[in-house]
């Protein structure tokens, strides 16, 4: 029998594989056996890329967050424009992929990909002026802020009942049900709002704006 062209398996399709399983189904669906079974290998076969099913969550991870765009905040200039790039660079990349999320906050770890992403974040606010303690915390803030808001749907939070929400148990809630109809302008315009505020609050305690102690 002739040998098959390309070998079935690979790291790429391994992580391509297990991130639309999660997507689909969620992380506690991830499983090495449910991974081989959709591959249609054994599962033993998966140790030769992978050692354990937590390397194959960190590959996946990495894969997402490779599609963060940080080169405005790394290429230095206005720390402003690079900060809300990267953190909408940033969402774009978790809200494609939400199981993903409680995974990802648990911070990159060993993760190459990621810890480029906070050297190039934290690096770019160290050089816009920011002290060392100040550009973590920020980074920080951004990632809290982030995820969170990749994590669910303000919107999607309420049904599209107008009965469920009765005007005598809540009076201010009579337009509840018109929110999920509404999502995507209801989400993204809470984000850009909240992250245009975020940026506004921490311009005013950059070192150029506050004056010194005496």
């Amino acid at each position: 029998m002739a040998r098959p062209r390309k070998p079935l398996l690979s790291r790429e399709r391994i992580v391509t594989t297990a991130l639309t399983l999660i997507d689909a189904e969620g992380l506690p669906a991830l499983s090495t056996r449910r991974l081989a079974a959709e591959l249609g290998v054994s599962g033993p076969s998966l140790y030769n890329h992978f050692t354990t099913k937590d390397e194959i969550l960190d590959a996946v991870a990495d894969t997402v967050i490779a599609k963060v765009d940080v080169s405005t905040l790394a290429a230095g200039g206005d720390w402003r424009a690079g900060l809300l790039d990267w953190a909408r660079s940033y969402r774009a990349a978790l809200a494609a992929h939400p199981h993903i999320v409680p995974f990802l906050a648990q911070g990159p770890g060993r993760r190459p990909t990621g810890l480029k992403m906070a050297d190039a974040a934290f690096g770019g606010m160290v050089e816009a002026g920011w002290p060392p303690a100040q550009a973590t915390r920020v980074c920080a803030m951004v990632r809290y802020f982030v995820a969170g808001s990749a994590l669910g749907s303000f919107a999607r939070g309420f049904v599209d009942d107008p009965g469920a929400y009765d005007p005598a148990d809540y009076p201010h809630l009579g337009q509840a049900h018109l929110l999920a109809e509404h999502q995507r302008q209801v989400d993204e315009g809470a984000f850009e709002a909240g992250l245009e505020a975020l940026v506004d609050g921490l311009a005013l305690h950059h070192p150029e704006r506050v004056p010194p102690k005496v």
